[in-house]
């Protein structure tokens, strides 16, 4: 039997996503808001999804396209509609699935922003002083130096319990997308800015007890609902290192740490596969995009170093 409602056919199907094919908690994020755009799209037109036809998809399209919505967010709520009506399908709420032959926009292959080794070394040490307090400084330095030596993803990192770095381990388990499991080593340098991190937030976790107060299973606590310090305050926060730094915070995120670690391993000799099982992609197509970024950086060295490229004076 059919949802009684849209808002109901979106519960469902997250609800699958989370219990039959174990999706990653941001996916779920992800496809909610994609349909819930969808939904008031439709609702505003007078049309539901057990009514919508395959023009309507394609109109809602042109409509994501008219308000200047990216090839590679249009191609992503293209295919959370397709994931919602096959799963419809297979349910037997719809006979077809209206999204199924739409051709989508395609998203455009840009190539990872990432940093010299040179604007690295100047975050790690901006990130020692960053902060008020000395706690302050010794998070915020294990933040970055754990990004930089793991190239994990944000949400894997500031998710990371205390449990997966005790004992001053070589390697780290880490939880990535769809639940899946991968071991990541760690620098030197890395592991004495846990060291030091962890004694201190055991400190704090120590005099906590003895008021009462309960323990905190993550590695990076903080005050919000979930425990731990949270991506958008991460986000925030290597900014503001950037600024220190003196490198420009709109080249810095997050992510671009874990580019620059995938791409400086590769230009050091590192294998494909390897930086392949150490980033968790499941295609190796997606960590190759790592070696143009490497052709890209090599081809402006030989055009701004090389003599012949230089421009000479006429005559």
């Amino acid at each position: 039997m059919a949802p009684r409602d849209d808002p109901a056919w979106i519960s469902a199907f997250l609800e699958a996503q989370a219990a039959e094919l174990d999706a990653a908690r941001n996916t779920r994020l992800a496809y909610g808001r994609d349909l819930k755009d969808f939904m008031g799209w439709l609702a505003r037109r007078g049309r539901a999804f057990a009514t919508a036809t395959r023009e309507d998809v394609e109109a809602y399209l042109i409509a994501c396209e008219g308000e200047g919505l990216s090839k590679a967010t249009r191609a992503r709520r293209l295919s959370s509609i397709r994931q919602l009506y096959r799963f419809g399908h297979a349910e037997g709420w719809r006979e077809d699935n209206p999204a199924l032959r739409i051709k989508g926009p395609g998203a455009a292959q840009r190539l990872p922003k990432t940093l010299t080794h040179d604007e690295v070394d100047r975050l790690l040490a901006a990130a020692r002083s960053k902060g008020r307090a000395e706690g302050e400084r010794l998070r915020n330095r294990a933040l970055m130096e754990l990004l930089y030596a793991t190239g994990m993803r944000v949400s894997e990192l500031v998710e990371l319990p205390v449990a997966a770095v005790r004992g001053d381990p070589r390697m780290i388990l880490v939880r990535g997308k769809g639940g899946k499991e991968r071991m990541v080593p760690l620098s030197t340098p890395a592991r004495a800015a846990l060291a030091d991190w962890i004694a201190h937030r055991d400190a704090g976790e120590e005099a906590a007890r003895r008021k009462g107060q309960g323990a905190n299973r993550h590695l990076f606590p903080g005050p919000g609902s979930d425990g731990h310090l949270t991506r958008q305050h991460f986000y925030l926060l290597i900014k503001d290192i950037a600024v220190l730094a003196g490198v420009d915070p709109a080249r810095v995120t997050p992510h671009t740490l874990r580019h620059a670690f995938a791409t400086h391993l590769l230009a050091g000799g590192a294998d494909l596969r390897v930086i392949q099982t150490l980033l968790g992609h499941a295609d190796v197509a997606t960590t190759e995009i790592y070696t143009h970024v490497l052709d890209e950086h090599l081809k402006a060295l030989v055009l701004e170093h090389h003599p012949l490229a230089k421009a000479r004076p006429k005559g």
